[in-house]
Parts: C-alpha cells; sequence; structure tokens
C-alpha cells in the first residue's frame, strides 16, 4: 500500500504536491461558515473521557455557554480502532448526533495524532528515535515516527473510513487532519527518507558534497547511501546538514498532512481542512505549510507572568494572518486560566481571558476556540484549566466562558472583515534556523528576541505589521523592517531593493545577509548582496564585552538629551565602513571605536538604515520611530513615528471599519476618537473622548450611519 502513497518530491526546501481540491473552495466554505455563524466559539471536546450520560449535560451547557464549535476526535484512535483493523463508530455517531442537534458545528479530527498503544507495541519499528539513537516508548503521545511506512499506513486507512463514514454528515463543518505536527525522527526510516529529500534536492552527490561543504574535515560522501540524519557526534554538527534535516522534517511532515488531507478530499469532502500551528515554533516552516490549509488555524499560550506577552502574542496573530495572504484565521487553542506544562502556572483572570480573546478578533481571528470544553479529571493535563472548570458550572471561569460566549456573538459583523497593513516585517525559518546554529561569533544574538524587540516598537505606536519572508513582492509597503536575517538570497535582495528605490523605508539589523540558501559564507564585504542598498560594508563581526559599550551619536541626528545619553550597544558590532551611507553613531570605545555602529542610505524615493549592532532600547525605538515617520506611517490613533502616540499598555488595531482598544496596562488610558462613535460592547457612544479602564476594551464603529457588513 504504501507505494500507492503521495510522497513529497522536491527540487528546493519545500515539498510540492498538489492538492486534489481547490484552495478557492477551502477558503470559501470557511467564509460561509463563519457567514453562518459568526465567530466561532468553543473548544477542544473529548467526550471519550467522560461516561455518556455527561455528554448530555455537556450539550446543555454548551449552549448556555454561547458555543456554536467544538473539536471532536483529536485524541481517540484507540477508541476507534481498539484492536488492528477494527472500528468503533458508534459513540462518535452519537456525539455528532446530540452536537447536531443542538446547532452546534463539528470540527471533525483525524486521530492520527496519538497512536494507540497496540501500535507501538507490535511495530516498534513506527516510534520515533532520538539523536542518542534511544527508541522512544508508547504511552504519551505523538509517539510515532513522519517517516514510518507502517505508520503511514495506518494513518491512511483510518482517515479514509472516517472520512467515507462522516463526509457527508450535517454536524461536520470542518475537518482537522492530525494535531500540533512537531515529531522529529533520527530513526533508519528517517535516515533513508531524508537521503531520498536529499537526493530529490541535490540530484547528483557531487551537488550535495558541493553543498554541504564536505571537503571540510574529511565528510566527503561517495554516494547518498552513506549520509545519516545529524544523530549525536563526537563534535560539532556540519551546519548544512543540520539546516538540511530540519527542511526535511518539515517537509515530512508535511508530507504526511497532505496525504491525510487529501484522503479527506477523495471521499467527497467538501468542508475546509486545517490542522493548528503552534506560532513561532521552532521545528516546523509554517510558511511552506501555509497554502496546504483551507484556513490557517494557531495554538496560543502566552504565559500570565509575562508583562511582555501581550505584545508578542499580538506578533505571532499578526503572523498566521500573513500566512493566509491577509484573511481572517482561527485561534484553534488557547487557555482559559492556566495551563499545566510550565514549571509554574499562573491563571489568567476571566477578564484576562476576554481581553485575550479579542485581542486575537482584533487582529484578524474569525474562531476564538480553547483547550478544552470539560476538565480532564486524569491524566496528564489534568490541571489544565478548561471552558467547564472540574468545580462545576458555579465557578467564575464558567460565568466568564459564558460572558465572552454572548459578547463575541454581538460581533457578528466583525466576521470576515481584513486588516489593513503598510509596515512589513521579515521573518523566515530556514534563516532563524540557520542563525542560530552553534559556532557563530556569538550564541547571545537570537533571531526571535530580535524579532520580538523590534515588532514591541511597532505594538506601542500602534502599528499592525505583516509578517512577510524576505523574499516576498514588498511593493506598496511605506516601511519595512528586517530583524535579522541570516540568510539571503539574490531574489531577496532584489525585492528589497526595489522597494527601497520606489519609496519604502527599510531597517536592517545586525549579522543579516552573512550566508546563501546553503549557510555558506557569502564571499566578500557583508552584507554581500545589500552593500549597494545599505551603503554600508563590514570585514569582520565581533562581539562586545559583557555590559554595554557606548555609542556617540551624530551631532546633526536629531534627538533628545535622553536618547543622546543613553545610547548603547551590546552582544554584537560589526567592523564597518561607510561605502556612502550617512553616519548616525559610531561606536565611542573599544576595539570598535569610532567604526559606524548605524547609518542611512538614501536610495531612490526611499532609504535603507542599518543597525551594525544590538542597539539599546531607547535607540532602537528612535531609528525604527524616524524611519517610520520620514516613510509617512500612520498608527492606528495617529503619526507612528511619535513615540508617545499611545498610553501605555494600551493596544490600537484597525480591522475592518471597526477600531479595537484594548488595555493591558494597569491604570486607565484615554484617547481622542470621532464623535458619536458607538461601542459595539457597551452601545454607547463616544463624544470624542474614550477612556479604557485597566484590563477592558472597548471597539469602536466610528461611522455608525453607514452600518457594517451583515
Amino acid at each position: 500500500m504504501f507505494a500507492m502513497l503521495k510522497r513529497f518530491d522536491t527540487s528546493s526546501s519545500e515539498a510540492h504536491v498538489m492538492s486534489s481540491s481547490s484552495p478557492r473552495q477551502g477558503h470559501h466554505a470557511f467564509s460561509a461558515l463563519t457567514a453562518d455563524r459568526g465567530i466561532l466559539f468553543g473548544g477542544d471536546y473529548n467526550p471519550e473521557q467522560w461516561p455518556r450520560e455527561v455528554w448530555r449535560e455537556d450539550v446543555a451547557l454548551m449552549q448556555r455557554a454561547g458555543v456554536n464549535f467544538v473539536t471532536v476526535g483529536v485524541f481517540s484512535w484507540a477508541l476507534i480502532e481498539p484492536r488492528p483493523g477494527a472500528r468503533e463508530f458508534a459513540w462518535l455517531d452519537e456525539v455528532l448526533e446530540l452536537l447536531h442537534g443542538a446547532g452546534i458545528a463539528v470540527d471533525l479530527a483525524t486521530p492520527t495524532a496519538s497512536p494507540p498503544p497496540w501500535l507501538g507495541v507490535h511495530h516498534p519499528e513506527v516510534l520515533p528515535v532520538d539523536a542518542d539513537g534511544v527508541r522512544l516508548v508508547a504511552g504519551s503521545r505523538n509517539q510515532f515516527s513522519p517517516a514510518s511506512r507502517v505508520y503511514r499506513e495506518r494513518a491512511l486507512a483510518i482517515t479514509r473510513d472516517l472520512a467515507a463514514r462522516y463526509a457527508g454528515h450535517p454536524a461536520v463543518r470542518m475537518w482537522h487532519v492530525g494535531n500540533e505536527f512537531g515529531q522529529v525522527d533520527f530513526g533508519d526510516e528517517a535516515a533513508r527518507e531524508f537521503r531520498d529529500w536529499l537526493r530529490a534536492r541535490y540530484r547528483t552527490v557531487d551537488r550535495l558534497n558541493e553543498a554541504w561543504a564536505t571537503s571540510f574535515w574529511s565528510q566527503r560522501y561517495d554516494d547518498f547511501d552513506e549520509v545519516l540524519p545529524p544523530r549525536r557526534m563526537p563534535y560539532v554538527v556540519n551546519p548544512t546538514q543540520s539546516l538540511d534535516f530540519r527542511r526535511y522534517t518539515s517537509d515530512q511532515l508535511l508530507a504526511c498532512h497532505r496525504e491525510l488531507r487529501d484522503a479527506i478530499r477523495a471521499s467527497g469532502a467538501t468542508q475546509p481542512v486545517t490542522t493548528n500551528f503552534m506560532g513561532l515554533f521552532p521545528l516546523v516552516d509554517y510558511r511552506s505549510w501555509a497554502d496546504s490549509v483551507d484556513v490557517v488555524a494557531d495554538d496560543q499560550y502566552p504565559d500570565p507572568a509575562d508583562p511582555r506577552s501581550h505584545a508578542d502574542v499580538a506578533l505571532v496573530q499578526d503572523l498566521m494572518r500573513s500566512l493566509g495572504h491577509g484573511r481572517p484565521w482561527m485561534l484553534m487553542e488557547q487557555a482559559v486560566s492556566a495551563a499545566s506544562w510550565r514549571a509554574h502556572n499562573l491563571p489568567k483572570s476571566p477578564a484576562q481571558a476576554r481581553l485575550d480573546s479579542l485581542q486575537a478578533v482584533a487582529r484578524g481571528a474569525d474562531a476564538i476556540c480553547y483547550f478544552q470544553w470539560r476538565q480532564s479529571k486524569a491524566g496528564s493535563e489534568r490541571f489544565h484549566s478548561a471552558m467547564l472548570p472540574i468545580a462545576g458550572p458555579d465557578t467564575e471561569v464558567f460565568q466568564g466562558v459564558v460572558r465572552q460566549g454572548a459578547e463575541l456573538a454581538s460581533l457578528r459583523p466583525v466576521a470576515g472583515s481584513t486588516v489593513e497593513t503598510e509596515v512589513a516585517v521579515l521573518f523566515d525559518w530556514p534563516s532563524w534556523w540557520a542563525g542560530e546554529e552553534s559556532s557563530r561569533p556569538t550564541e547571545r544574538l537570537s533571531t526571535l528576541e530580535q524579532l520580538r524587540r523590534w515588532y514591541r516598537e511597532l505594538w506601542r505606536r500602534g502599528v499592525t505589521p505583516d509578517i512577510l519572508a524576505p523574499g516576498d513582492d514588498l511593493s506598496g509597503y511605506r516601511a519595512i523592517l528586517m530583524p535579522h536575517s541570516y540568510l539571503v538570497e539574490p531574489g531577496a535582495a532584489e525585492s528589497l531593493r526595489s522597494a527601497v528605490a520606489a519609496g519604502a523605508h527599510l531597517v536592517v539589523g545586525p549579522f543579516s545577509g552573512v550566508a546563501d540558501a546553503d549557510a555558506h559564507l557569502l564571499p566578500g564585504r557583508s552584507p554581500v548582496l545589500l552593500r549597494d542598498l545599505v551603503g554600508v560594508s563590514g570585514e569582520e563581526w565581533c562581539p562586545l564585552p559583557d555590559g554595554t559599550t557606548r555609542l556617540d551619536l551624530s551631532r546633526d541626528w536629531a534627538v533628545g538629551d535622553d536618547v543622546s545619553a543613553s545610547s548603547s550597544a551590546s552582544i554584537l558590532g560589526e567592523k564597518l565602513r561607510s561605502d556612502g551611507a550617512e553616519v548616525r553613531a559610531t561606536f565611542a570605545e573599544g576595539l570598535l571605536a569610532g567604526r559606524p555602529a548605524i547609518t542611512r542610505n538614501p536610495v531612490g524615493a526611499g532609504a535603507a538604515w542599518y543597525l551594525g549592532t544590538v542597539a539599546s532600547d531607547a535607540l532602537l525605538s528612535t531609528v525604527i520611530g524616524t524611519a517610520l515617520g520620514d516613510a509617512g506611517v500612520r498608527g492606528t490613533m495617529g503619526p507612528a513615528g511619535a513615540a508617545s502616540a499611545l498610553p501605555i499598555g494600551l493596544e490600537a488595531v484597525r480591522r475592518g471599519r471597526l477600531l479595537f482598544l484594548l488595555n493591558h496596562g494597569d491604570a486607565p488610558a484615554s484617547v481622542d476618537v470621532a464623535a458619536g462613535a458607538v461601542d459595539l460592547l457597551s452601545g454607547e457612544r463616544s463624544a470624542g473622548t474614550v477612556v479604557v479602564a485597566p484590563g477592558d476594551a472597548v471597539i469602536l464603529n466610528e461611522s455608525p450611519s453607514e452600518g457594517l457588513p451583515a
């Protein structure tokens, strides 16, 4: 059977298996679902954990809470197939009928994320092997190798039977493939599949040797069959081998997803098909996955203990919207109170849970879901919060869920609307992977930390960006931020060059444009492919001493005295020279004293900034604010160049014709708005100023006479 399964065939780092259905059909099906139901509200429902008499109580309480959408079957494989080849669907028939009778739409999952123990016992080869060569055992979840032929056969078989039975069921309005794909395997089957992936990518072993630079350390291969995954080695792993194994792993998981998706489509199912992403997850390149789902869905668990989490999760939400090309997306999982998997799990208040949900709606989500509906009484996640706590409905958490359901129902006109943007932030997975391999000048420079630092500057100015890859079409964006892109290819460089020439203002962060797609250093003065654009070039990357290194700012750069006095650098500096760019800051001390640290280069109708170091917060804010101001970018509430455009803690986002104001701070926030604007949540009409209480939200229709889309 396995020989007949679709296998990825790739000549690059991405898989290119054609879908058996039109993505447009799936997008339309999701739009039709939200047009019918409004904002989807619900969560994972696991009735198999409870006796039948509880199911009717669940459905009644779901109706009370305004739940209109649940995911069913994610972890049900052992119940559907208790022994090899058996099929027990009667319980699922009953659950679907109950939900349908209550008017609750179902997102039916393939149960393939968690195989039953018998599969690993009878076929240990399906179990993954870690980098140390240890084969993991069954008994938890995710215990499969995506390269395993037996696993793929069994997963496909149960998916075909599930789809054949329920493709036309009126309760099923969406399909959910697997769950949180992220399995990594270093075993022998993975080695075989990795070699096949390499053959498809490189065609000849000579090309592999060239890409992996195997002349270094006598690593040359004579045949693809000699190649192994990057298992535990005596010393440093070949960085290109490691990068390609990451690409292979993401592609192999994508092949599993597409295989099951296509089986669902082959049954005649016309509902949208998706799977749940996990934000800035390091093991899967979601950009290469995005066009293989009909609607982007994501699981988000910001840490209530982190005071910056509201800005950091906003970054993820903008990424999810961008992966779907601006279309509405789904918040598939979040915690209504405490999670259970951190070392110290702070709970959310019902007010915080409400604010988190409204933030996702503001940034494009048309579904607000939780893990899970009813709190488990046993098992590994028994202390994970749920919409219905173990203490029952007479709880603050459940009452908050009921209020949230009613509120989201009142936001029905929001569904389907989009978020307008004029700024792009550049980030891609292969550059992240390659840029954080070992044996770099410093391991203190984190791609994600720089991405988040730069994004927070946009967040607090009320600027909502798209999160794109360096090679994407950047035409039409007023400003472009590239915090750290270790890999830069010629097409990406040309895209940036064209955008700046047309008027965009670009800001590039340190240690960018260092290497090509094979993670080879680009020969010449760095950043080689961007030298003409940024007007500066470097000869060496120099980690800075612990603490901070003082910077001197150019006298003709009009910044405040406080910024000038506190300007400093840390972590990394670059030994640069100006090749025509304006020098805005130089190193004031140390090995790099007198060298450019921050430059600006006018190009065509735009300009390109280069930061040859990790600038202090105040200085980074000044650079980004200046670039946004020069570009004419307007934040939600005013010019983005003004650092104090919004009160501290206030988030401002426009979606369609609505203005979302979310106060994450500890003090009331007052802002000027259009007189006569109506708050969709309270029904109150503004006299020209709105005060948003701490932890509260206001959603304004600033043109109530025009109405809203039905």
